[in-house]
């Protein structure tokens, strides 16, 4: 019943109400990845057209929060991929492959529970979720193709999406160039295992967000600090959930996450 209500709370949110328009629909091809149950999980994937010769390009990979579950592979580009197409001038400036997975409806990108306070928070005895898994798989398969650059692996989700961000970063941390968890939270005692990645982050919430507690960005960021990480956090004042709206848009934080470049080649070790 608790995760009844906190599922309500989050498909309550009037910006994630409808599936993206036709030619958000158009710029991104579909695929699908097998996982161990013998079921698939839906991707959506954005190539630009870029000159010849031009050199390999960033790749993004965006989680999208609980109210774009689902199996239709279309929901999850709500948000950074519409915005993707749809505001042009982050494509221009910065051509970049953007992968984003659909999460199963009824399931979630990482293990979450409820505290003694009846608060949503990260498992901290959770493995990665085979959802996950099916990511990475073909995050490692991305990273082969000469045509991306590697070394600019960037991670990003909301919601959801920021608990599954933490995962990924705590699951697979030598792998990406930057990350930017938006109102999630994540494993406060896997901050040594993040900080190990030397993965820059910039974490965003609104301190006015009553589906997902502030708190717990602030858990994760005093971890990290803890441990000698390199993190960045935003606190919106007066902002809910809708943080990514800032986030993602003019003057929040995509410029600084493409500014950033690994200094070795991704790992893709881990569980």
């Amino acid at each position: 019943m608790r995760m009844l209500a906190w599922l309500v709370a989050l498909m309550s949110v009037p910006s994630m109400a409808s599936a993206a328009p036709p030619e958000v629909e158009a710029a991104y091809d579909k695929g699908t990845v097998d996982i161990e149950n013998g079921s698939k999980v839906p991707y959506r994937i954005h190539r630009p057209v870029v000159a010849e010769g031009s050199g390999p390009i960033p790749l993004v990979v965006f989680l999208h929060g609980a109210g774009e579950r689902g199996d239709d592979n279309s929901m999850q580009l709500r948000h950074f991929p519409d915005r993707w197409v749809r505001e042009g001038h982050l494509g221009k400036r910065h051509p970049a492959v953007v992968l984003a997975f659909q999460c199963p409806q009824e399931q979630w990108w990482s293990a979450v529970r409820k505290n003694q306070d009846d608060e949503w928070v990260s498992d901290p005895d959770g493995i990665l979720t085979p959802q996950l898994q099916a990511v990475m798989a073909k995050v490692q398969e991305l990273a082969a193709d000469p045509a991306i650059d590697d070394r600019r692996i960037y991670l990003t989700g909301l919601s959801m999406g920021g608990f599954g961000s933490w995962d990924l970063l705590e699951h697979h941390p030598e792998v990406f160039a930057a990350a930017v968890p938006i109102c999630g939270g994540g494993n406060a005692v896997a901050a040594k295992a993040i900080v190990a990645g030397r993965t820059p982050i910039w974490n965003v919430h609104g301190d006015a967000d009553n589906v997902v507690l502030v708190e717990r960005s602030r858990d994760m960021v005093k971890a990290i600090r803890s441990e000698g990480g390199r993190v960045g956090h935003t606190e919106l004042p007066g902002v809910g959930h809708n943080s990514w709206a800032w986030a993602y848009g003019p003057g929040g934080v995509v410029e600084w996450m493409f500014s950033q470049r690994r200094t070795d080649e991704p790992r893709f070790e881990g569980s």
